[in-house]
């Protein structure tokens, strides 16, 4: 198969739909996963072993299997949790697998391309750093601002993120994360949780070095809706506030929106920050805050095209 090389940066369910989207449109698909998470088996397993949280990698590894009864058995034993009343209790099988091989070889990468093998994945799952981050955040409460500590508390605490922080502030970024990312055709950001999955990619230094020089390969996914509680009582205005506050140099291609959060202070917001307005119906019927991964996939393979053509440069 011939065709571009993408890359796709978030976690958890937004990146497994867009990875789930591109998979079959590309002759290269590389996730960059972020390795924030802390709660859950991925914070049990984190706060015991000095790695990264696997969660997030295993979600993007399942979303890349193989589509036949081998790729598909393994991707269901590697989503598979425990549920015993024990020490096992909510573990994913996939996570303590990564973590085994992470053990076991001493490498990150290299424990994360045996999994790809075993789920004969088409594309490759990399970190966007081999350290597990902490991240933190000035949260602006009824009672004033405060700061809280961790993934799981930037994601649940109440009133409105004003900014974020990392720990370490520089993490060790794999050479191969950086590679791909320079030498992807087009880059997919989000959809994700904006704060928690897709801001954090801009707090690690060299990745968001990477990530400006390839801003006019980029194709920003705009969430749908408010079902988590860290975007509670903000629109898309204000996340893409937040995003250009966060990296002030980062200019995407495009931004692709849902039908249904198309307004004029929207698009305003997009086309003065010099980016492709994309207003296209996406959501998956029947929920309220998922891609349609179907829809999805023809509105990447469009933008694609169209950044591979040289059409974002012509403009």
């Amino acid at each position: 198969m011939t065709g571009p090389r993408v890359v796709a940066l978030g976690g958890g369910h937004g990146l497994y739909a867009s990875l789930t989207a591109l998979r079959g449109t590309c002759e290269e698909l590389t996730a960059v996963v972020t390795v924030a998470d802390d709660g859950g088996s991925s914070g049990r397993i984190r706060a015991e072993m000095p790695v990264p949280p696997p969660g997030d990698l295993r979600m993007a590894l399942s979303a890349l299997c193989e589509d036949t009864e081998w790729g598909r058995t393994w991707r269901d034993v590697l989503q598979w949790r425990f549920a015993t009343g024990g020490p096992l209790d909510g573990h994913a099988v996939g996570n303590l697998l990564i973590a085994g091989l992470w053990d076991r070889t001493g490498g990150i990468v290299e424990g994360l391309d045996w999994v790809a093998r075993l789920l004969r994945a088409e594309g490759r799952v990399l970190p966007v750093s081999t350290e597990p981050i902490t991240v933190s955040a000035e949260v602006a409460c009824a009672d004033g601002p405060r700061r809280v500590v961790g993934q799981v508390a930037v994601a649940t605490a109440p009133g409105r993120v004003r900014s974020l922080a990392i720990d370490p502030p520089d993490p060790a970024v794999p050479a191969a994360t950086l590679d791909a990312i320079a030498k992807a055709d087009a880059v997919i950001l989000g959809p994700g949780s904006w704060y928690t999955s897709v801001l954090t990619h801009f707090l690690v230094p060299r990745v968001a070095e990477a990530l400006v020089a390839a801003g006019p390969r980029t194709i920003l996914t705009l969430n749908i809706a408010d079902e988590d509680e860290e975007t509670a009582g903000t629109n898309r205005v204000d996340d893409i506030a937040a995003l250009r506050a966060t990296a002030p140099d980062f200019r995407p291609a495009a931004v692709l929106v849902d039908a249904a959060e198309d307004d004029a202070a929207l698009r305003s917001a997009v086309e003065d920050w010099g980016a492709r307005y994309v207003c296209v119906p996406m959501r998956e019927e029947g929920t309220l805050d998922r891609h349609d991964v179907v829809r999805l996939s023809g509105e990447y393979r469009a933008l694609v095209t169209w950044v591979t053509s040289g059409g974002a440069l012509a403009r």
